[in-house]
């Protein structure tokens, strides 16, 4: 039995920065296989109700007794971190950029997590953009981070294919998965320091900003694969919408028809067994699942029986 990793696991001081779900699984299998000094976490927000939600990166330090730390701007409230000196920083989809004073301080360098193949898609939306515009693949890297956002040099990467159904749920979990394996796959060699370091080639670069909310409306003058890679980007999360009747409707699920009906673009075009579809530039795209502003999310039949007159109406 090799002992003298086991004593490299145990003495590796990690400081752990994330905030997102996605980040979960990547800090435990941290906690299992590392020493996990502390976990960096966005400050605690008031939800729709007022009531305090914590990240869910927090919740993973307060279940095993680890310090959690909440700068309100890492730019300037890094003592604390500093005070750890951490072997290695690991982030993932933190939120804030580093300053290159807590950069420079790991002996073995902060590293970061990225939901893409870089240098596609830096920023913090890339899985909902990879969807969004049309990718049929993406990945996961490591990177070194520098004072740039996701420009650091790649250390490993992982592809992932994205499927024609894949939503931003189902591949928010197979990308976090796959993360997991990618970062204990790679830190071995980061801290035996044999990893490969390759700059980023920034001529093949593309950006994924966070989602805003201009950025949730439906356009019916795009095409049905635009609409429907829309919707299924934004599932279940904020939810691609569209107004009717002066109220938001949200979208969570949809499908694309053979159909190409005559109209308005936006125009409610027929009523199906599961759903009722609308026509786009270039065809028909299906609404199966919707969320009227004030109500809850259900299936379009339920949404139908409340609203028989629909076929016609145009949705904005």
């Amino acid at each position: 039995m090799d002992l003298s990793n086991i004593e490299v696991k145990k003495d590796l001081q990690i400081v752990f920065m994330g905030t997102p779900d996605f980040a979960v699984p990547i800090l435990k299998s941290l906690i299992e296989n590392y020493n996990v000094r502390a976990i960096v976490t966005q400050p605690d927000r008031k939800g729709n109700r007022g009531q305090i939600q914590v990240s869910a990166v927090k919740q993973v330090g307060l279940d095993n007794t680890i310090l959690v730390l909440q700068p309100n701007d890492i730019k300037t409230e890094y003592e604390e971190i500093s005070n750890l000196n951490p072997d290695l920083i690991i982030t993932c989809a933190y939120g804030q950029i580093l300053p290159k004073a807590l950069l420079d301080l790991p002996r073995l360098g902060c590293i970061n997590v990225h939901a893409s193949l870089l240098p596609k898609l830096r920023g913090g939306a890339p899985i909902q953009k990879a969807i969004m515009d049309g990718h049929t693949k993406t990945g996961i890297t490591i990177m070194y981070m520098d004072t740039k956002m996701d420009e650091g040099d790649i250390i490993s990467q992982l592809p992932v294919d994205i499927e024609e159904n894949d939503t931003y749920d189902t591949l928010h979990d197979k990308l976090s998965k796959v993360a997991v394996k990618l970062l204990l796959d790679t830190l071995p060699s980061i801290i035996n320091k044999t990893n490969s370091r390759i700059k980023q080639d920034n001529s093949l670069s593309s950006y994924a900003f966070t989602i805003k909310k201009e950025d949730e409306k439906i356009n019916f003058n795009v095409t049905a694969k635009q609409v429907y890679n829309k919707i299924r980007a934004l599932n279940s999360h904020p939810g691609a919408y569209c107004i009717y009747k002066g109220k938001r409707l949200k979208v969570f699920e949809s499908y694309i028809t053979d159909n190409y009906p005559t109209g308005f673009n936006g125009e409610v075009t027929a009523i199906y067994n599961d759903g009722f579809g609308v026509k786009v530039s270039n065809g028909e795209v299906v609404f199966k699942t919707v969320q009227l502003e004030g109500c809850k999310v259900m299936d379009a039949k339920s949404f139908i029986n409340g609203n028989k007159d629909i076929v016609g109406k145009v949705l904005q």
